[in-house]
């Protein structure tokens, strides 16, 4: 009997709860069946997701360009991709109104820096000059210039475009030209804590005894890149001058190594750039304590830093850096970063 009457009770309580639920639908159904869809429902939607999520993303202007192929790539004379997929960047490879397009929605700032320590202060009116020309044109760019000679700099009266300013960060100088290159790790890293983090969002890190002669623009930009030398991006890891010491910070075994790239031409995002010159310096650091230098200073640093942590995410053909001693090739569609003709032994003295 007990088991029965606990069925009839469910029995009502379920009857009685169906019969709410109907009624309450019905009462809805009816304050909406003579509505229509108000779109401004949706987009109140859309703004409160862009809202906790970031800023709304805004289409692109309107291009013409040509349909990429997908069975006729551009290039097929030279390797585009790394084995970590991070794309090879040569002519041919990338749409720079495409680029560009997408930068300047974002807002993003570019650091260019530079070392002109000593005798090195000769070439930056010359590297500023034709940065004007061809570096990130139409874009804002801080000039970053590390220097000895502060008030020589200024007597360059060297002229930049609008939005476009020469910063001059005064540093010591030292004694051997080993000790000036091995050091910009450090300055640079402890330049990004200061400021380059407030100010800026890429880093581009080059040498100034170069010219720019062709266009270097946003399609360099990636979270950290690396550039391959031009003296050895055609040839086996065995003729790499990597640092062979097991002993050092920036040792690299013979059978080891992707690509050999250049200690003059790096960059990336202020963080990354940041992680990367720390962590070389350390390195140096610590072979400094055991009386160790590396073969090629901060370029064997560079080199082992991106090999064992499989970076960088974007990396430079040698079109971005070059030597008119190496001649010309027929990869090469464009030069666009050149080194400057000089007698190495009286700059460095």
């Amino acid at each position: 009997m007990a088991f029965l009457e606990g069925f009839q009770r469910s029995r009502r309580f379920f009857l009685i709860g169906g019969f709410m639920v109907a009624f309450f639908c019905s009462l809805s159904w009816y304050a909406v069946k003579d509505r229509k869809w108000d779109p401004s429902i949706q987009h109140s939607c859309e703004e409160y997701w862009f809202r906790i999520n970031g800023q709304k993303e805004n289409r692109l202007q309107r291009m013409l360009y040509p349909k990429p192929e997908t069975l006729k790539p551009p290039r097929t004379d030279v390797l585009t991709v790394s084995p970590w997929l991070a794309p090879i960047v040569w002519e041919g490879s990338f749409n720079t109104e495409i680029l560009n397009n997408q930068f300047r929605q974002k807002g993003w700032r570019v650091g260019l820096t530079t070392f002109a320590i000593k005798k090195y202060i000769r070439f930056l009116k010359p590297f500023i000059e034709t940065a004007e020309k061809f570096f990130m044109v139409g874009l804002p760019v801080n000039y970053y210039v590390f220097t000895d000679q502060a008030s020589n700099v200024t007597d360059l009266n060297i002229i930049v475009g609008t939005g476009r300013q020469i910063i001059i960060l005064e540093v010591p100088s030292y004694e051997r030209w080993q000790d000036v290159t091995m050091r910009r790790m450090q300055m640079i890293s402890d330049v990004c804590q200061q400021r380059f983090a407030s100010e800026v969002d890429y880093l581009v890190c080059v040498d100034v005894d170069m010219r720019f002669q062709d266009h270097v623009g946003v399609e360099i930009l990636s979270d950290v890149f690396g550039t391959l030398h031009p003296a050895f991006f055609v040839k086996g890891r065995d003729k790499f001058t990597y640092e062979r010491r097991p002993e050092s910070q920036a040792y690299i075994p013979e059978d080891e190594g992707d690509f050999y790239y250049a200690g003059g031409y790096f960059g990336g995002k202020v963080e990354e750039v940041y992680k990367l010159t720390n962590h070389c310096h350390h390195a140096m650091l610590t072979d400094k304590a055991n009386n160790i230098e590396a073969i090629w200073h901060d370029e064997s640093y560079l080199n082992s830093y991106f090999l064992y942590n499989k970076k960088p995410t974007k990396i430079l053909s040698p079109e971005y850096l070059w030597n008119e001693m190496d001649g010309t090739a027929f990869y090469l569609r464009k030069i666009r970063f050149i080194a400057l003709q000089k007698n190495m032994a009286e700059v460095r003295t």
